[in-house]
């Protein structure tokens, strides 16, 4: 069911509905990693000296221009993190987009559902941001204590808070929050892979960038598959 939901997500790239959300997706998440790129520049070249002595070696100029070049590879490394917030983030700002998109070509016998809120769309960001941030602040630690474990640690703790939100915010367009938290218990393990197998390529530099929309496309299917017939 999930691969087939991937599948069918692959085939919509196609259209441009979708394609204007991924676009936009790619966009934002862009900006997001220059400006914290930029901001990691400036710091370093007003830590760093232009140039400083060392005993035995006399005048060194270069350093500040090698971190500041190692500083893109840092910030490569870095969007491993910064990915997981964001794609918390995307949820409440794309994620009605998407399933419309989604639903207006697979799914065109359902009826038009509301748009949620946008106060409600960024509560509920804001607040799974919040928790995303702190569950892996705690995490932090154990990924130190893990050793080479610490990356499966870090895909099956964020996998399973990525699953829970974008199932659950998906969901919540035609079930309500009630139904959408019901829905969601009721099928955990299917979530919990789901969520895992977006978890891990949010890992890989670049391709991170467009796994939070076809995120939602994904968990758009779904919803759409596992809702008791005729609620969605």
């Amino acid at each position: 069911m999930i691969f087939s939901a991937f599948l069918k997500t692959l085939g919509q790239l196609g259209d441009r509905a979708f394609r204007k959300v991924l676009l936009l997706g790619i966009g934002l998440s862009v900006l997001l990693l220059a400006v914290v790129y930029a901001a990691i520049f400036v710091l370093i070249g007003w830590l760093l000296p232009d140039s400083f002595t060392l005993p035995w070696i006399g005048e060194v100029q270069w350093v500040d221009n090698l971190i500041s070049g190692a500083s893109l590879i840092l910030m490569l490394v870095l969007s491993i993190f910064l990915m997981v917030p964001v794609a918390s983030a995307f949820t409440g700002l794309f994620l009605d987009d998407v399933a419309e998109a989604v639903e207006a070509k697979h799914y065109p016998h359902l009826p038009k559902v509301a748009p949620i809120p946008v106060f409600d769309q960024i509560r509920d960001a804001v607040g799974f941001l919040a928790v995303v941030v702190g569950v892996n602040l705690v995490a932090l630690v154990l990924y130190f204590m893990v050793g080479p474990l610490a990356p499966i640690l870090f895909w099956a703790v964020n996998g399973f808070l990525l699953g829970r939100e974008y199932f659950q915010m998906a969901a919540m367009r035609r079930l309500g929050r009630k139904g959408a938290v019901a829905l969601r218990k009721r099928h955990g393990l299917t979530v919990f892979v789901a969520g895992l197998l977006m978890a891990v390529p949010l890992s890989l530099p670049l391709v991170n960038l467009v796994i939070p929309i076809l995120g939602a496309a994904v968990f758009t299917h779904l919803v759409n598959r596992l809702a008791p017939q005729g609620a969605a």
